[in-house]
C-alpha cells in the first residue's frame, strides 16, 4: 500500500500557468500586496504537501479500520486525529483564504481548494472536519453580528475550535421547508429542541469546543422554508471574557455506521433534551436558508473536490501497484488494457483539476474582485464541478479496483476504501440530481442561457487558437457544437415541457463535465506545445500534450452518448411509475 504524495507539479503548473493567478488575481485590491504568483504558490504547495503525505496519509486506514465510536453522550475518533488537526490549526492552513482581522491569511481561495484537494486525497474522512469548519465560518462571517464574530470566527480559523452545519432531519432529507426543530426565546437567547441526522463531525474530543451552526423555527414562523432561522449553538457555552462555560444542552446521540468515511463521525445530534441548547441568532429572523445558502458555491466546490481527490489517490494507489505486480513476467503496467485504465484515471484526474482550480479563481474574480460576469459563471458552473467530478470520482476509485484485480476486492490492499468513501460525494450538499436540476432550472434558464453562451465563447477563442493541434481541437470542436444543440433542446423544453428538461439534467450536466474538461486540457496543451516550441525538454510537458490527446480520443466521446440521451424521446416519462 502507498501513501499519498501531492502532485505538486501539475498543481503547480494549473495554478500560475493555466489560471495565471498572477495577472488574474494579483491586481484585485484584496490580494494586491500579498505576492500573489509563482513563488508563494511553490512555498505553500511544497509545505502542505509535506503535512499532508507524511502526518496525514497514513491516517488513512488507521481511520477506516478504527473509526469514530460514541459511548455515553461522547464520541472517541481515530487515534492521530486530534494531532493532525493540531498541526493543521497550528500551520495556519484554516485561515489560507480568511480575513486577516480574524486571524487570517486574506489569500486567495485557489489556494485553499489546492490545499483541500490535499487534504481530502490524504485521508477524506478527517478531511471533513477542517472543510465544515471553514464553511460554518463562512456563514458567520457573512451574517452574524460583529460580537459573534469576535468570539467564534479566530478560533474557528486558528484550529482551536471546530465548526458543523446542522440542517438535517429524520423524514426531511432536502425538503428543508418541513423540520421540527424549535427555537424557543428566552432573554438574550433562544432555547433549541430537536434531532439533527448526518452531521458531520458533530462531536469530538479533537477540540475544547466545537461550533453548531443549527436550522430551527420560532413558533410563529412561517410554513415552509421561508420560516427557517439559524442559531449558533456552542457545545460549551462562552464566558464574556471568551473562555469556557457550562456544557449546553446538545449531544450526540450516537454515530452512523456506514459505507465508507468510517473515521469521521457522523453523528445524530440531540438539542434541548434537558433544558433546552442555548442558541443566539445568526442574521436575521427567517432568514436562515438564505444565510446556509451564501456558502453554498464554496461548499458544493469542496465537495466537488472529493472526487478528484478520491480519483488522485486511487490513481497513485492503482499505478503503484500496477509497476510492482508482475503477470505474465511483465508488470501489468505493461498491459495495454491496464496502461489504458490508469490512462482515463489521469487524464481524467487532470481534467478535473483544470477545471476546479479554474473555477475557484472564478470564485476569487466574483467576490473580491466583484466581478458580475463571474458570480454568473460561477454560478453555473458550480453544479457542474459538483456532480461531475463527484460522478467521475466514483468511476475512478473503482477503476482503481479493477487494476489490482482480485487483490483490489481485499481490504488490506487500501483500494476499496477509495470506492466505498467515494460514493457520499454524490450525496452530499445536495445529491447530483439535484445539482442537474440546479443547472437546467435556476442557472440557465434564468438568463435563457446567456452565461452559458459567454462561457462557450471562451471554448471558441481557444479553438481558434489551436491550429497547431488539430488532434485536440477537432473533437473539442465537434463536442462543442453537440453541447449548443442540445443547451438549446434544454431551454426550448423549459418552455414548453419542463419535466422533459428535467429529465434530462442529468445528461446535460456530464455531457458539460466532459467538454468543460476536454477544453481545460487543450487549454494546457497549448501551454505545454508553447513552451516545447520555446526549446523546453521537461517530460512533464510532453505527457501534457499525451495525456489531452488521449482524453479527446478516448473519453471525450462519452459527450455524444449524453446529447444523443438530450435529442432522444421521452420514453422516461412515457414509463408508468406502476411498471417499476
Amino acid at each position: 500500500m502507498s501513501h499519498y504524495r501531492a502532485p505538486v507539479e501539475d498543481m503547480q503548473f494549473v495554478i500560475d500557468e493555466l489560471c495565471d493567478i498572477e495577472s488574474n488575481l494579483g491586481p484585485i485590491n484584496d490580494f494586491a500586496e500579498k505576492g500573489v504568483g509563482a513563488d508563494l504558490t511553490t512555498a505553500l504547495l511544497d509545505e502542505s504537501a509535506r503535512l499532508t503525505g507524511d502526518v496525514w496519509g497514513p491516517l488513512r486506514r488507521v481511520g477506516d479500520t478504527q473509526g469514530a465510536r460514541c459511548t455515553d453522550g461522547k464520541v472517541s475518533i481515530t487515534p492521530g486525529y486530534a494531532d493532525a488537526l493540531k498541526q493543521l490549526g497550528e500551520g495556519g492552513w484554516l485561515g489560507i483564504s480568511a480575513p486577516e482581522e480574524y486571524g487570517g491569511h486574506g489569500l486567495p481561495e485557489i489556494y485553499t481548494t489546492a490545499a483541500c484537494e490535499m487534504w481530502a486525497s490524504a485521508d477524506m474522512s478527517l478531511s471533513l472536519c477542517p472543510v465544515l469548519s471553514m464553511g460554518a465560518a463562512l456563514a458567520l462571517s457573512s451574517h452574524a453580528s460583529d460580537e459573534q464574530k469576535a468570539t467564534y470566527l479566530t478560533r474557528i480559523y486558528s484550529g482551536e475550535w471546530t465548526g458543523t452545519m446542522n440542517l438535517t432531519e429524520s423524514g426531511a432529507g432536502s425538503d428543508l421547508g418541513v423540520m421540527k426543530t424549535r427555537a424557543v426565546p428566552d432573554g438574550d437567547h433562544y432555547r433549541i429542541y430537536g434531532q439533527k441526522i448526518f452531521i458531520t463531525w458533530g462531536d469530538h474530543d479533537a477540540t475544547d469546543n466545537i461550533v453548531h451552526l443549527v436550522l430551527a423555527k420560532l413558533p410563529d414562523a412561517p410554513e415552509g422554508s421561508k420560516g427557517i432561522s439559524l442559531f449558533v449553538v456552542p457545545k460549551f457555552l462562552v464566558n464574556e471574557d471568551g473562555s469556557l462555560g457550562e456544557r449546553n444542552d446538545v449531544f450526540p446521540v450516537s454515530v452512523e455506521h456506514k459505507l465508507g468515511i468510517h473515521g469521521s463521525p457522523t453523528c445524530v445530534m440531540a438539542f434541548g433534551d434537558s433544558d433546552g441548547a442555548v442558541g443566539y441568532l445568526v442574521g436575521e429572523v427567517n432568514g436562515g436558508l438564505r444565510a446556509m445558502f451564501t456558502m453554498m458555491n464554496e461548499a458544493r466546490l469542496k465537495i466537488g473536490l472529493e472526487g478528484l481527490s478520491i480519483g488522485e489517490g486511487a490513481y497513485q494507489q492503482a499505478v503503484a501497484y500496477a509497476r510492482d505486480r508482475v503477470q505474465g513476467g511483465v508488470p501489468i503496467i505493461q498491459h495495454p488494457d491496464v496502461k489504458r485504465m490508469l490512462l482515463v484515471m489521469r487524464s481524467l484526474n487532470e481534467a478535473m483539476r483544470a477545471f476546479a482550480y479554474t473555477e475557484a479563481v472564478t470564485m476569487d474574480r466574483a467576490h473580491h474582485g466583484k466581478d458580475a460576469a463571474a458570480q454568473a459563471r460561477l454560478d453555473l458552473m458550480i453544479p457542474v464541478v459538483k456532480g461531475w467530478l463527484t460522478e467521475v470520482g466514483m468511476e475512478l476509485a473503482s477503476l482503481g479496483v479493477q487494476v489490482h484485480g482480485g487483490m483490489g476486492f481485499v481490504e488490506e490492499t487500501g483500494a476499496a476504501q477509495y470506492l466505498r468513501d467515494a460514493r457520499i460525494a454524490p450525496i452530499y450538499e445536495g445529491t447530483n440530481g439535484i445539482q442537474a436540476q440546479d443547472l437546467v432550472g435556476r442557472k440557465l434558464a434564468r438568463d435563457g442561457g446567456a452565461a452559458m453562451e459567454s462561457l462557450l465563447a471562451e471554448v471558441d477563442a481557444t479553438l481558434a487558437a489551436a491550429d497547431g493541434l488539430p488532434e485536440l481541437a477537432v473533437p473539442l470542436a465537434a463536442a462543442l457544437a453537440e453541447l449548443r444543440h442540445s443547451t438549446a433542446t434544454i431551454l426550448a423544453n423549459w418552455q414548453d415541457n419542463r419535466p422533459a428538461a428535467l429529465a434530462r439534467a442529468y445528461d446535460y450536466m456530464m455531457q458539460t463535465g466532459y467538454v468543460m474538461g476536454a477544453w481545460h486540457l487543450l487549454r494546457s496543451a497549448l501551454v505545454a506545445k508553447q513552451q516545447l516550441d520555446a526549446g523546453s525538454d521537461k517530460p512533464f510537458y510532453e505527457r501534457k500534450l499525451v495525456t489531452a490527446r488521449f482524453y479527446c480520443e478516448s473519453v471525450l466521446p462519452r459527450a455524444s452518448g449524453f446529447a444523443g440521451a438530450i435529442a432522444g424521446g421521452d420514453a422516461l416519462l412515457d414509463y408508468a411509475e406502476n411498471w417499476l
